[in-house]
């Protein structure tokens, strides 16, 4: 079908910069060899009247208040900000306002998870459909080595943490139905040790939905967009986060590309693989998740976990296909998504996290600057 489209219609277009020079360049090759002059980019948009006038109304009345309204239609009138970047006064209202968000969200989850988690924390979300593309897998991993340092060193100085999913997967799609379990199962372990005195918590946020989206993306402080480089067409949830004020952590992958041209880099927290190394590795069959496994310790004890009964005492088998999948692949190839190849770049940049928020003129700072710098991003451009 796509072979047809692009063959009779006038007009073919990727949805980020990078993607569209993938299609041109890998995808799609032969037909842009013949059609060049039909290839073009349309990086996706986001509206800003539903994800911030409407779901996040105490920040939208603050920059009205100091730019006025014309943002509603016009979102790069959002760069006037750029003059309160550096006014105390201006970074204490906005850090106020993330702070209500994060207890409004914070009354949610007491009420439809039953877990209490501190509004003090840094609230570290990634919200978006389940697939192994999109790596929640790489996080929940990282929640359960960061869990077990904890257990290690019990007097470890971290700031605290929530950690926020919500997703849901395809009906059929096994694999990702077995990773929401995989997640599930860390929560109710984590959440019920009272030895680590709340340094994290996991939620895994139900029936994941617009509505829902609305009180998670205005409470976020770390907005995860970790795809495999290469991956993800563009994202749009990583727009909508960084229009509330939340710090990317991701990948140089789809729009994040553009996020990062307009914040700039100093103001995010990248990491893993580029999209040109994993298509080359990708090329050459070079990847070996097993030597990653064999030579760190601490990877190797967090995919033991997996089928030790840790995280499924009554089964120890129900992890197994992750097991298998992170390292022997499928199809005769291993982890296509690179994960355990990102998992130490990835726990640097968690930490860079940590380090960065007790700073907090430059985490109120850079917010700003993330707010003030998102106008590229609305659909009115698209």
């Amino acid at each position: 079908m796509a072979h047809m489209d692009i063959h009779y219609g006038y007009s073919v277009n990727g949805v980020a910069y990078l993607h569209t020079e993938i299609l041109k360049n890998e995808e799609l090759k032969p037909f842009y060899d013949i059609y060049p002059q039909k290839f073009n980019n349309k990086t996706n948009g986001i509206t800003q009247r539903r994800f911030l006038l409407h779901a996040n109304p105490l920040l939208a009345d603050w920059i009205t208040d100091k730019i006025g309204d014309g943002w509603i239609t016009d979102l790069k009138q959002l760069e006037k900000l750029l003059v309160y970047v550096n006014d105390e006064k201006a970074r204490q209202e906005f850090m106020q306002i993330k702070h209500k968000n994060k207890v409004r969200l914070a009354k949610y989850i007491k009420e439809h998870n039953g877990i209490d988690v501190n509004p003090d924390s840094i609230f570290d979300v990634q919200v978006k459909r389940l697939h192994e593309y999109k790596r929640q897998l790489l996080n929940i991993l990282h929640i359960m080595y960061l869990y077990n340092e904890i257990k290690k060193n019990p007097d470890m100085d971290i700031v605290p943490r929530t950690f926020i999913f919500g997703a849901k997967s395809a009906a059929g799609y096994r694999m990702a139905k077995l990773i929401i379990k995989l997640i599930n199962s860390v929560a109710d372990l984590v959440n019920n040790d009272e030895t680590i005195e709340g340094k994290i918590k996991v939620i895994f946020a139900e029936n994941y939905r617009v509505t829902l989206a609305e009180k998670l993306i205005p409470a976020a402080d770390v907005s995860e967009q970790i795809s495999t480089a290469s991956k993800e067409a563009s994202g749009t949830g990583n727009m909508k986060f960084m229009l509330n004020g939340a710090l990317t952590l991701g990948t140089m992958d789809g729009a994040n590309v553009e996020i990062v041209e307009e914040v700039g880099e100093e103001n995010a927290f990248i990491f893993g693989l580029s999209s040109d190394e994993v298509i080359a590795y990708e090329h050459n069959n070079e990847y070996n998740p097993r030597e990653i496994y064999n030579m760190d310790s601490d990877i190797r004890a967090v995919l033991t976990q997996l089928v030790d009964g840790t995280y499924a005492p009554g089964n120890p088998e129900e992890f197994r296909d992750i097991y298998n999948s992170l390292l022997d692949g499928n199809g005769g190839r291993p982890d296509m998504y690179f994960i355990l190849k990102d998992f130490r770049s990835y726990a640097e940049a968690e930490d860079r996290i940590d380090k960065a928020y007790r700073d907090e003129k430059w985490w109120a700072r850079t917010a700003i600057l993330n707010t003030a710098s998102s106008g590229k991003f609305s659909s009115d451009r698209t």
